[in-house]
């Protein structure tokens, strides 16, 4: 199946105190906002209009995830397929005005996602060397999921994202788009909701810039730095004010032979066996980072 999507394209979340979260996704991450309004604020890592939407709510979850289209007929496509999966279309209009098309739709298991045209990207304006780790661009997310593999299969047929690697119970799945990127999208076994969102750092010393600037703030991290086996990818996780895990991830294996690339299954899914099969540094996951889960907000029919 041909690729509709090449990568996350952002994510929106409802925020009761947007202030703080913007206070920690500039002061922490190194964001930039680039719109703030009485509705919402918009933050970015780099030159796009937006990357991190802020919705001021009442309560904190997550609102939807959007992934970047590789042009305006494969947001057509995507729309056509919507019903054809067993999901449902919410609006035929992009949700973000940046953005040419889009098409928002839901899963049966209550996901809110969006196909949309790229965000515009001033690609000389990249780099914002002020407060913060300064990541390059927000590149992956993982959701939670009570069905893994038929979210799975809804994001393969309406996406056309391929399966990279999994467990062999389908407990974590880790879906690629046609950036190659050994994934944009894991998919993890629990309730609805999300797992972490991604942001991609340069540099393996902004790790320790990082663990010094959580404690500015009286955190610390989840989990980390370490790095991941399935993807390659150094990590460090912590949680925001609003709950977010947000994860900082550097290095991730690129799958440049598409064609003839074989999904890896990892067959070791208990622990304490399952630790190097993961994690290639050997330390594994704290009960809290397993357990975390931001949920999902009902399913908007707007």
């Amino acid at each position: 199946m041909t690729y509709l999507v090449n990568s996350l394209g952002h994510v929106q979340v409802n925020v009761a105190d947007v202030d703080a979260v913007t206070r920690e996704a500039t002061g922490i991450l190194g964001l930039h906002v680039t719109r703030n309004d009485a509705r919402q604020a918009w933050l970015a890592s780099n030159g796009r209009s937006a990357e991190l939407v802020l919705h001021r709510a009442d309560s904190n979850s997550v609102r939807s995830v959007g992934f970047e289209a590789v042009s305006v007929k494969a947001v057509e496509e995507a729309a056509a397929r919507v019903p054809q999966a067993g999901c449902k279309v919410l609006s035929e209009k992009p949700s973000l005005d940046c953005c040419v098309a889009g098409v928002v739709f839901a899963t049966p298991q209550g996901h809110t996602f969006e196909v949309h045209t790229p965000i515009p990207d001033r690609i000389y304006d990249r780099r914002h060397f002020g407060a913060g780790i300064n990541p390059l661009r927000m590149d992956h997310v993982n959701i939670t999921s009570p069905e893994p593999a038929e979210t799975q299969r809804h994001v393969e047929q309406i996406m056309g994202l391929k399966l990279s690697e999994k467990l062999v119970d389908d407990g974590l799945i880790w879906m690629r788009g046609a950036n190659r990127q050994h994934h944009i999208m894991g998919i993890v076994r629990g309730a609805t909701g999300l797992h972490h969102y991604s942001f991609e750092l340069e540099d393996f010393g902004e790790y320790c810039r990082l663990g010094d600037l959580l404690d500015q703030y009286d955190k610390q991290m989840a989990w980390g730095p370490g790095r991941h086996r399935p993807g390659d990818n150094v990590y460090a996780y912590y949680v925001d004010a609003a709950g977010v895990m947000v994860e900082c991830s550097s290095g991730m294996a690129l799958i440049a032979d598409d064609d003839n690339y074989q999904p890896n299954v990892i067959t070791q899914i208990k622990r304490p066996d399952n630790v190097r099969a993961l994690n290639v540094w050997g330390t594994p996951a704290p009960q809290p980072w397993l357990a975390h889960h931001f949920p999902y907000a009902p399913v908007s029919k707007a």
